[in-house]
């Protein structure tokens, strides 16, 4: 399976099932597609498949002479017996296996705080309170779910934990202890805890930025870009904007991290199609780890975004990406998170075939102690799979989860982008298809975009070392 597409003025080919990327002039871009159709009709005779080319292409060929198609042909299927053209999918007849292994838990998103000091207009947990109640977890809670970790974790020795909400700094005394506790059980068990931070800014301050930076592997800290952006969708709760409040915080985090571990989070909506200029935005305040991802929202809200918008979107990536490379070029580049991608090695299998392991290894944590597969599922009561008294009581949802897969969604069998995204969030799937194995075609269709400049990205930055 291979894909083709040209941008920024490079045909670019990707092996799907390899994964190898192969930057062409014309001619070879044009042939290839030939070859692979020979191939399956048997031909196999270089002389043949040549022969077949030009007929074929006929004026299409571009400039090659007789001898220029046949080498290049020659090139092609050298290619080919090297494993990087033409490869067979190799993943699925591993997917028997991978739907029955044995899964362990290795990290858990706290919902430390179903309370929030902000009233943002597109936030999924409804400013905290995930279709239930406002409430903080207690650490006794919090102490329960970390002895589940670890005793759920099998022989893994590091560990994930997200301190989430809500706000997670209005439970900040519970956060410390729960740090500490986890601390104290690492050597015993052998364990490792990464802690991670999820805020809005609010109430950051030196105490708080001392301790994150002693303990937390990363920070995540929510802004939407400009001004007159962030202040429109991340209100407080009184409708004045946050903006001049949280900048010079985040600014603060950034320098005292050396510009590492943490990234500046936002969310584009219809309200700015043109986030490219949020982005340089970001990056013209001095932050170097950048994402400014699309909202997920019913198209009943007037922020959302909608198939029609899906042209502008693709061409603003498009945008995006030239002035990606123009600053990194320029020795002014910035991180853009879903333009980051490995080539030369990227994700394990299990990430290729099934993302990020919701509702197996990886859960969500309420206030209360309930469990449920990720995040984005909480307050639904169709997906609790357990509490931290009694474990996971409805091993049913987990046993869904562990066979929610690329090649258990249609949508994602015959798609390029699958094992980059591995079917995507299955949340989104679940709300806006009614299954965890269905497809949120709208975030699907930016999600090939995105792979797309980023593996334009790394042909022109290769380019730029030659």
């Amino acid at each position: 399976m291979i894909h083709q597409y040209v941008s920024n003025g490079y045909h670019i080919v990707l092996d799907v099932n390899s994964g190898c990327v192969h930057v062409l002039d014309e001619t070879a871009y044009r042939v290839i597609p030939v070859v692979e159709d020979a191939l399956a009709q048997k031909i196999e005779d270089i002389e043949k498949i040549t022969a077949y080319a030009a007929e074929k292409l006929g004026e299409d060929a571009g400039a090659a002479d007789g001898l220029q198609l046949r080498e290049t042909v020659e090139e092609i299927l050298a290619l080919k017996d090297e494993g990087m053209l033409y490869t067979e999918d190799v993943y699925e007849k591993y997917i028997g296996e991978f739907k029955n292994r044995q899964t362990v838990v290795k990290a858990l998103c706290l919902h430390i705080a179903h309370d929030c000091n902000l009233a943002c207009k597109y936030c999924f947990a409804e400013e905290g309170e995930y279709h239930g109640r406002r409430a903080l977890m207690s650490f006794e809670v919090g102490k329960k779910a970390l002895d589940f970790l670890v005793a759920n974790s099998g022989s893994r020795v590091n560990l994930e934990v997200d301190f989430f909400g809500g706000e997670p700094l209005m439970n900040w005394q519970v956060v410390k202890d729960l740090v500490a506790y986890g601390r104290s059980l690492e050597e015993a068990h052998h364990k490792k805890f990464r802690f991670t931070l999820t805020t809005n800014g609010m109430l950051l301050d030196d105490e708080v930025l001392d301790f994150a930076n002693k303990e937390m592997a990363n920070i995540v800290l929510s802004i939407d870009g400009r001004k007159e952006i962030h202040d429109l969708m991340r209100p407080r709760r009184g409708g004045q904007g946050s903006y001049d409040e949280v900048v010079p915080k985040y600014k603060k985090v950034a320098e005292s991290r050396n510009q590492m571990n943490y990234y500046v989070r936002g969310t584009f909506t219809r309200n700015n199609l043109d986030f490219t200029e949020d982005v340089k935005h970001l990056a013209d305040e001095g932050f170097e780890q950048i994402s400014v991802e699309p909202v997920v929202a019913p198209d009943t809200e007037d922020y959302a975004l909608r198939e029609e918008d899906i042209p502008a979107i693709l061409a603003e990536y498009d945008k995006l990406a030239l002035e990606y490379i123009r600053r990194k070029k320029q020795g002014k580049g910035f991180n853009f998170f879903h333009f980051m991608i490995d080539l030369e090695g990227g994700p394990c299998v299990a990430k290729r075939l099934s993302g990020c392991g919701s509702g197996t290894e990886y859960l969500a944590v309420t206030p209360w102690g309930d469990f449920y597969p990720c995040h984005q599922f909480v307050g639904q009561e169709a997906f609790l799979m357990g509490n931290v008294d009694e474990g996971i009581v409805r091993t049913d949802i987990r046993d869904t989860f562990k066979e929610c897969n690329v090649y258990a969604k249609d949508k994602c069998k015959d798609c390029f982008a699958k094992f980059y995204c591995s079917g995507g969030c299955a949340a989104n799937a679940y709300n806006f298809s009614g299954s965890i194995n269905g497809s949120y075609d709208l975030g699907c269709e930016l999600q090939r975009k995105r792979v797309e400049c980023a593996i334009m990205i790394k042909a022109a930055l290769a380019d730029e070392e030659k």
